[in-house]
């Protein structure tokens, strides 16, 4: 309309009169503009029709008049959904006389039993529109209603109706309402429905309602190796059997979920939740409002969240962790597989196809329902409590780590020349590709002697003060803040966890330098967890090594040779000097050694040998990894200390006796 105001050429008013007015009746509205009523023509609005009859079948169910429905996919993209519920009125209405009840409700927009809350306390139809926009957009729709021991029946095409309803006789063993229909192709083109899809969407809804039995049947020729022809759904658990089977048998920072239900007050409606969080797990959610997802969320996802989130902020302060203030619903979210569902009276949605729920009061309803089971649950058990806190707190730091991360690029982008590299780096002059390496070696006696030891044109040194950071069990406030990893992170330039990129690395390879004593493998496992965890892609691709240098030189006569350990020196007197008298000198450390033995026993190409630091074969095992490293050297002195215990037995007796 707006467009023909400014056309070329003025259309005249005589052309623009009362005949111009189209009024649409019945369903032809439907028919007309059908992305108003399910969002569309695709698989998604196809599958939504699906939806609305077997949402109309679960709220006979959580109304109490409903303990079965019945699923069934036919060939010719025909589906049934059958009831035990009430079944629909089916004597005349009393605003439409010589119309049936049943043919007002398929064939009359906003024509339903759920406005008024008398026959439906709690809903996901709403509007009226739901099984009639079925039956505009099918082309053959037939119901059958099984009432007072009666069985009626009407058929519909397109939003007409066929004929008038019919009497088929009595049926004193059946009850409710089964509508059968086939979507039209003039719609909906060639599209099918998915049995995949539908068989999904028939077992969630049993998990929604704990009293219902959902039975499934589809086709032979439509099931597969995932979607049988037969299938019966009950769970009395509800959510909390769906998360089970849904976590199977992966571990969870938890050893118990936290599942619950609440009744809201004043009869208002109840909500049901399940949530647990596995290890290694991106996690996902699911939103339901009277037993329809809501994919988008909503205001019963803010309620959950915020539960959520100042319940840990509660236990944290509880035990005396401050930084928990700063913990939001992101980092409690992330990784866990979260479902709520709730019962509402009156609920309101974006939209018809009910995406997400806008009901201002069920955020306060939601959140007011958990807390109190949440606070119960981290407090009920401490540790249960204490090992959720440090999940979330973990995260927490990765987060800020990340903000600060921002920040800084916000900060340099602009004055990249003016960055400089750590003073005390010996730097390479070269930069030929696969021939540079940077030596971390702890000391600044080891470092002397490894810059004079060193090839200056392809190895560069890097002294550290003592024993680094343990990373796996320090927060992101204190590795940002740590002046040793500070200049590593900056000497190597890949950048850091997700940001790490190997291409970026100004060396080829990184080699670990310490002595050859526990103090030593002490720092180099430092150093290794934090590569792991750190710069992960690094080490995943082959770029870390740890260096071997000796512990003993032995010496008979003007023969030398040197021993990484005593299982070595063991060897050597065995072999090389057996039945000679050995001169024994063990190296307190590197910086012990001249130039030009650290330069042929540890740093020489062409006389060293390294170990290449690397990950299981398959980079996938990473999350086993993970939880090895976090046993070894995270913040919790028990798993280590089990770890000891566990493996006790594998020592070798001579090394115990030694």
């Amino acid at each position: 309309m707006a467009d023909d105001l400014f056309a070329g050429t003025p259309a005249s008013s005589g052309d623009y009169n009362a005949s111009s007015i189209e009024v649409l009746e019945g369903l032809e509205p439907v028919r007309r503009r059908p992305g108003m009523y399910i969002g569309g023509t695709d698989d998604r609005a196809l599958h939504h029709l699906a939806a609305e009859v077997i949402d109309n079948a679960m709220d006979e169910a959580v109304a109490g008049h409903a303990t079965r429905i019945e699923v069934s996919l036919e060939e010719g993209n025909r589906l049934t959904v059958a009831d035990n519920g009430r079944g629909i009125p089916v004597d005349e209405h009393p605003k439409f006389p010589g119309k049936s009840t049943l043919e007002v409700i398929l064939s009359t927009l906003h024509s339903g039993g759920k406005f008024s809350g008398k026959a439906y306390a709690t809903s996901g139809g709403l509007h009226g529109v739901g099984v009639s926009v079925v039956n505009a957009l099918s082309s053959d729709t037939r119901v059958e209603v099984a009432r007072d021991r009666q069985l009626y029946a009407q058929s519909f095409s397109k939003g007409l109706t066929l004929g008038p309803i019919e009497k088929l006789g009595p049926t004193p063993n059946r009850r409710g309402t089964t509508v059968s229909f086939t979507p039209d192709t003039e719609i909906f083109g060639d599209r099918q429905f998915s049995p995949k899809r539908l068989f999904k969407l028939a077992r969630s809804k049993a998990y929604l309602f704990a009293g219902v039995e959902i039975r499934w049947k589809c086709a032979e020729a439509l099931a597969t190796d995932d979607v049988p022809a037969e299938a019966t759904f009950k769970f009395p658990g509800g959510l909390a059997d769906h998360l089970a089977e849904q976590i199977g048998g992966r571990e969870c920072v938890t050893t118990q979920p936290f599942t619950g239900s609440q009744d809201f007050p004043d009869d208002m409606g109840r909500a049901e939740w399940a949530i647990a969080w596995p290890l290694y797990s991106d996690g996902s959610t699911s939103w339901y409002c009277n037993t329809v997802p809501t994919p988008d969320g909503g205001t019963h996802e803010q309620g959950l969240r915020g539960a959520l989130t100042k319940g840990l902020r509660a236990f944290g302060d509880l035990v005396g962790q401050k930084k928990a203030k700063d913990i939001t619903a992101d980092d409690v979210m992330t990784g866990g597989e979260v479902m709520l569902s709730i019962f509402i009276r009156d609920p309101q949605f974006q939209s018809q196809t009910k995406d997400r729920l806008t009901s201002p009061e069920a955020a306060r309803y939601v959140e007011n329902a958990m807390r109190d089971h949440f606070d119960h649950f981290l407090s009920d058990n401490m540790e249960r409590g204490k090992a959720l806190l440090g999940q979330v707190m973990e995260r927490m730091d990765e987060r800020l780590r990340r903000k600060a991360e921002r920040d800084i690029k916000r900060k340099t982008a602009t004055n990249a020349k003016k960055l400089r590299l750590p003073g005390k780096l010996t730097d390479c002059s070269g930069d030929g590709k696969g021939e540079t390496e940077l030596f971390i070696v702890e000391g600044d006696s080891a470092g002397g002697s490894a810059k004079q030891a060193r090839n200056r044109k392809t190895q560069a040194i890097l002294p550290i003060r003592g024993k680094i950071l343990n990373v796996a069990s320090a927060t992101a406030d204190k590795i940002r803040a740590n002046s040793e990893i500070a200049d590593l992170t900056l000497a190597l330039g890949c950048g850091t966890r997700k940001d790490c990129d190997a291409e970026n690395l100004r060396y080829d390879r990184v080699v670990i330098m310490t002595d050859a004593d526990v103090d030593g493998a002490h720092i180099a496992t430092l150093l290794m967890t934090f590569f792991f965890q750190e710069m992960p892609d690094i080490v995943r691709k082959g770029h870390l090594f740890l260096a071997q240098p000796p512990l003993y030189r032995l010496t008979a006569g003007k023969e030398s040779r040197y021993a990484r350990d005593d299982a070595h020196r063991a060897e050597l007197e065995e072999t090389v000097f057996k039945g000679k008298k050995v001169e024994v000198g063990r190296f307190k450390g590197l910086g012990e050694m001249n130039p030009q033995q650290l330069r042929e026993t540890t740093m020489s190409p062409d006389t060293r040998s390294l170990i290449r630091i690397t990950l299981p074969p398959e980079f996938e095992q990473r999350a086993a990894v993970k939880e090895l490293v976090d046993q070894l050297m995270g913040r919790n002195p028990e798993h280590r200390f089990n770890f000891i215990q566990n493996r006790a037995g594998e020592l070798d007796r001579d090394m115990i006796d030694a």
